[in-house]
């Protein structure tokens, strides 16, 4: 189950908020964009991820009503990060092998807990 708010976009797309329960992405299609992408779990990380344009996925409501939808634009992207996460993949994972070596200092910090972040995080490679 992921929770997509995305009441505020910059680019002036309409937001959406839905519950997605059970989800299965169905088909990516379109051609794939490059966007600058950045996660709460990945703090201060920021990088261009491609990602399809269009999807479609099928899931559930809060109501455990069965839905098939096809998003597109951003709404598609914010879809395929959280989808991503079920998966347990980060977008991270989206990036080239020398992106990735670039970035390794930062994210052993990371797990180390050595971040300044407004929130709680989950650092597993913390000393306690």
């Amino acid at each position: 189950m992921f929770i997509v708010d995305s009441s505020v976009v910059e680019d002036g797309e309409e937001g959406i908020r839905k519950v997605f329960i059970n989800p299965e992405m169905l088909e990516e299609l379109g051609e794939p964009w490059t966007f600058e992408e950045g996660c709460l779990s990945i703090p201060n990380i920021r990088e261009e991820v491609e990602r399809s344009g269009t999807i479609k996925i099928r899931y559930c409501d809060e109501d455990w009503n069965l839905h098939e939808d096809e998003f597109e634009g951003i709404q598609a992207r914010i879809i395929q990060h959280e989808y991503d996460h079920i998966e347990g993949v980060l977008f991270t994972d989206h990036l080239t092998p020398l992106k990735k070596r670039l970035l390794k200092t930062k994210l052993q910090n990371i797990s180390r807990g050595k971040v300044d972040v407004d929130y709680r995080i989950a650092a597993p490679l913390k000393k306690v």
